[in-house]
């Protein structure tokens, strides 16, 4: 009897040996096998934000832009004035360049040569530099204060009032409003409209 118990007992401790054996490498597999997949799904995801996040913007940023702008109307102290009546019309080409020291402010030199047409002839009347600075808002709201000297004599400033519509990588689309206000050359005080179009390269 004692023989038969002593072979049980060593028959029970070679199989809890075995179920050991057997059972907690394969706990520790399994814990290992979750942590890699954890692993890697936290690498993944750290892949996926690394790809969808935007890089700020790097301060002072230099960019330039091209657009036509259209004479809508002029008023004067004489005469109301609109484009392409009486058979003239005018368009400008404002060319420039835009410098970014902040998401808030920035600083704008531009050109305008202004095409004039009349008569069946067209000929370059007037080239307009008018620079300004810029103070930028929301939702690519932007108001500019502009001087303005003109080849023609005039002098004055022009408010603008630009919004970016549309953006893609390569180029940024605006709108913008603006109110030239003219003096000198012998000419009364005018206050002007004007409808511009243009984008901007990123």
């Amino acid at each position: 009897m004692i023989k038969l118990l002593h072979r049980f007992a060593k028959k029970a401790a070679t199989c809890r040996f075995a179920i050991l054996v057997l059972v907690v490498p394969g706990i520790f597999s399994a814990r290992t096998g979750f942590g890699q997949n954890v692993q890697r799904a936290a690498n993944d995801s750290t892949k996926t934000k690394q790809y969808v996040e935007v890089k700020p913007t790097v301060y002072p940023k230099v960019v330039g832009y091209l657009s036509f702008i259209v004479p809508i109307v002029t008023i004067d102290k004489n005469a109301t004035t609109t484009n392409f009546s009486k058979g003239t019309g005018s368009i400008g080409f404002p060319v420039g360049v835009n410098v970014l020291y902040s998401d808030k402010f920035g600083f704008s030199y531009e050109f305008t040569p202004t095409i004039k047409s009349t008569g069946g002839t067209s000929k370059m009347s007037n080239l307009l530099f008018d620079p300004g600075t810029m103070f930028r808002f929301e939702h690519g709201f932007t108001i500019i204060t502009r001087l303005a000297f003109e080849t023609s004599g005039r002098y004055g400033f022009t408010p603008v009032f630009n919004k970016v519509y549309a953006r893609s990588k390569n180029v940024n689309y605006f709108v913008a409003l603006s109110l030239p206000n003219r003096f000198g050359n012998s000419a009364p005080e005018s206050i002007g409209l004007n409808l511009q179009f243009g984008f901007t390269f990123n």
